[in-house]
C-alpha cells in the first residue's frame, strides 16, 4: 500500500480514538445514532486538528523551516541544509510531506462531512486550507499527488503525480469556491475551535483574497498568469487591513498535555546542542556592512532578532584561547559578541561544542530573549516561547503590493508602499514582543528616532537606485521582515533572484568583518559542493512505495513552473 494511503488509515484510527475519548452521549441526543461509539470526529474537533497540522507546515524543529531558513541565508547549520545538501532520504522532507498529506486527508473528510450536514462555512474554510496546503506542496516539490491523493476508499493505492500547473489552477478554483461557501454563512459556524480567526468570517475572506494575491504575484512571470482574474481581485479590494488580519498560529506558554510553545524556541532554547545559528550574511546586512545594499544603515531590529551570549570583547568560553586571544571561532564579532558559523564552512573551528558561546534566535522569532547586552546564558527558561508562527501577515502583504507596483501590475507609488511595509514590519515586532509575556524591559521600535532614520535611509537608497536595484531593496526588506518564517522568501528568491545570497564561490572577501585585523576570516574555508535546489527531492519513501510515482528528480534543474 502506498504511504499516502497508509497515513490516511492511521489518521482515521487516531481521530476515532480522539472522538471516543472526548465525545459523550450527553453532547448529542439523536436517538437514531450511537454516539457512544463514534466512527468520525465532529466538524468542530476536526477543524482544530486540521489547523494544528496547517500550523506545522514549513515550521521548524525537523520540518522544512529548518532547511528553508538555511537555503534563504537567514540561518546557518551544520546539518543537511548546509551547502544546499538536502537528500531524498531527508527526514525533514519526509515529515513535511507526511504532514501535508495527513492534513489533506482530514480536509477531505471535513469537506465531505460539511457538505453532508449543510455546514457550508466549515466546507469553505476546509477548501481554503486545502488550497493553501496544496500551494505549499507545489512550491516545494512541483508535481505531486492531488486528484487521487485521498482515494483509498475508491481502490486507488498509488496516486498519480499531477501536473503542477493543473494543481495551481485547482488551487485558484478552490479559493473562489471557499469564498462562496464562507460568505453563505450557512450551517453551524465555528467559534473558539477555529484556532486562526475564532470564527470571524470577514477575516477568513480577507485571508482568502490576500492568499490569492500572493499566488498571483508568484505566477506573474509565468505564461499562464491570469491577468483578468488578477484585475477582478484587485478591484474587489478586500485584503488585509491591519495586523489583526494576520494569518498566523498563536503559540502559548502551555506545556501540558502538549507543549504549545513556539517550535523554533523549543528546538533552539531547549536543545542539548546548538543547531540554529544566525547567518553571518544576514548579520552583516543588518549591521550595514554589506557593500552592495543598505551600506552604513544598521537595522534597529538586531537585538530583537538575536541574542548574544557573549558580551563585547568576551572570548568564546567554549573554545577561545585567553593566552593568544584567538577566539578559535568560525565567525565571531569581538565588538558585539556575535558568534556563528558560515554557510559552507569547512574551517577547523566550525564543529566545536559552542552551547555557551553561540548567538541564539531572539524574542521576535521565538518568544525567547531580547538582547540587552548583558551576555546571558541561554536555556529553556530564558523566555516564554510565546511567539506566533507567522504565515501570511499584513506587512508581508504590503511588500507584495510594493513588488506589484514596482513591476507595473498594480497602480500606486512603490516607494510609498515600501515605507508603509517597513513601518508595519517594525510594528509587528512590537506586537509580537508585547504578546510574549516577557519580564524584560524592552524599548518600543515604532516611532523611535532610530527607526525613522533607518527607514528614511532605505527610502533614500531606493530613490537613487535603478529599477532592478529598487526591486532588490523591496525584496531584501521583505526578507529581513520575515525572519523566522522563510518559506515565502525561498519562493521569492527563485522568482526574482533577490535577496542576493551568500556565495562561497563569489568574489572575495565574502564577509566584511575584520576584528581590527586580528584573526581574520579565511574565504578558502567556505565551499559550495552543491547547486542551489530549485525544488526539493520527493521523499524517497513515497517513490519506493507508489508504483505511479515518477523517477527521482534533480532538484538543481527541476524548477517550479512560476520560477523565473
Amino acid at each position: 500500500m502506498n504511504f499516502l494511503n497508509k497515513i490516511k488509515l492511521k489518521r482515521i484510527l487516531t481521530l476515532s480514538i480522539i472522538s471516543l475519548a472526548i465525545i459523550s452521549c450527553d453532547d448529542f441526543l439523536d436517538v437514531n445514532e450511537d454516539f457512544d461509539n463514534p466512527t468520525t470526529a465532529p466538524n468542530s474537533q476536526l477543524l482544530t486538528s486540521i489547523q494544528t497540522g496547517v500550523a506545522i507546515m514549513t515550521d521548524f524543529d525537523n520540518y522544512m523551516g529548518d532547511n528553508l531558513a538555511t537555503y534563504t541565508h537567514q540561518m546557518t547549520q551544520r546539518e543537511e541544509a548546509d551547502q544546499y545538501g538536502a537528500t531524498p532520504s531527508s527526514a525533514r522532507i519526509a515529515r513535511e510531506w507526511n504532514n501535508i498529506y495527513l492534513t489533506l486527508t482530514d480536509l477531505e473528510t471535513l469537506i465531505q462531512q460539511g457538505e453532508d450536514k449543510g455546514d457550508k462555512v466549515y466546507v469553505g474554510i476546509a477548501q481554503l486550507l486545502k488550497a493553501y496546503s496544496m500551494s505549499i506542496a507545489v512550491d516545494l516539490w512541483g508535481d505531486v499527488p492531488f486528484s487521487e491523493a485521498t482515494k483509498l476508499e475508491s481502490g486507488i493505492l498509488g496516486p498519480v503525480f499531477d501536473n503542477q500547473e493543473d494543481i495551481y489552477a485547482a488551487v485558484f478554483a478552490l479559493i473562489d469556491a471557499s469564498k462562496a461557501n464562507i460568505n453563505s454563512e450557512e450551517g453551524v459556524l465555528p467559534n473558539d475551535n477555529d484556532l486562526f480567526y475564532k470564527g470571524n468570517l470577514d477575516k477568513w475572506i480577507r485571508f482568502a483574497n490576500t492568499l490569492k494575491l500572493k499566488l498571483y504575484n508568484q505566477t506573474r512571470l509565468s505564461s499562464n498568469f491570469d491577468q483578468s482574474g488578477f484585475n477582478q481581485l484587485v478591484n474587489e479590494n478586500n485584503f488585509f487591513t491591519s495586523s489583526a488580519d494576520d494569518f498566523q498560529f498563536n503559540h502559548t506558554a502551555n506545556q501540558s498535555p502538549s507543549d504549545e510553545r513556539n517550535r523554533l524556541f523549543l528546538a533552539s532554547y531547549g536543545g542539548t546542542q546548538v543547531s540554529y545559528y544566525i547567518s553571518p550574511w544576514f548579520y552583516e546586512i543588518l549591521k550595514g556592512w554589506n557593500p552592495n545594499i543598505h551600506t552604513g544603515n544598521a537595522d534597529p531590529r538586531i537585538p530583537y532578532y538575536w541574542v548574544n551570549q557573549l558580551t563585547a570583547g568576551e572570548l568564546p568560553p567554549d573554545q577561545g584561547n585567553p593566552n593568544t586571544g584567538d577566539p578559535n571561532a568560525d565567525y565571531w564579532d569581538s565588538d558585539t559578541g556575535f558568534f556563528s558559523i558560515r554557510f559552507g564552512s569547512v574551517g577547523p573551528d566550525r564543529d566545536h561544542s559552542v552551547q555557551n558561546s553561540a548567538t541564539f534566535p531572539g524574542i521576535f522569532a521565538t518568544g525567547g530573549m531580547y538582547d540587552d547586552g548583558s551576555g546571558p546564558t541561554i536555556k529553556i527558561t530564558s523566555g516564554t516561547g510565546v511567539a506566533p508562527h507567522r504565515i501570511l501577515t499584513f506587512d508581508e502583504f504590503l511588500y507584495i503590493q510594493a513588488e506589484l507596483i514596482q513591476e507595473g501590475l498594480l497602480a500606486g507609488d512603490a516607494k510609498t508602499k515600501l515605507r508603509e511595509a517597513m513601518e508595519a514590519s517594525f510594528a509587528k515586532v512590537d506586537e509580537v514582543v508585547a504578546g510574549t509575556g516577557t519580564t524584560q524591559t524592552i524599548p518600543v521600535l515604532s516611532g523611535s528616532q532610530e527607526v525613522t532614520t533607518f527607514i528614511d535611509n532605505v527610502i533614500n537608497e531606493y530613490e537613487a537606485a535603478s529599477n532592478a536595484k529598487q526591486l532588490e531593496i523591496i525584496m531584501t526588506q521583505k526578507w529581513v521582515a520575515t525572519f523566522g518564517d522563510s518559506f515565502d522568501q525561498y519562493n521569492d528568491y527563485r522568482r526574482t533572484g533577490y535577496p542576493v545570497l551568500a556565495n562561497p564561490e563569489g568574489a572575495s572577501p565574502e564577509y566584511q568583518i575584520t576584528n581590527q585585523n586580528g584573526f581574520p576570516l579565511n574565504d578558502s574555508q567556505t565551499i559550495l559542493n552543491n547547486q542551489f535546489q530549485l525544488s526539493f527531492y520527493w521523499p524517497q519513501t513515497e517513490l519506493n512505495s507508489n508504483r505511479n510515482a515518477p523517477d527521482q528528480k534533480n532538484p538543481a534543474t527541476y524548477s517550479i513552473f512560476w520560477d523565473n
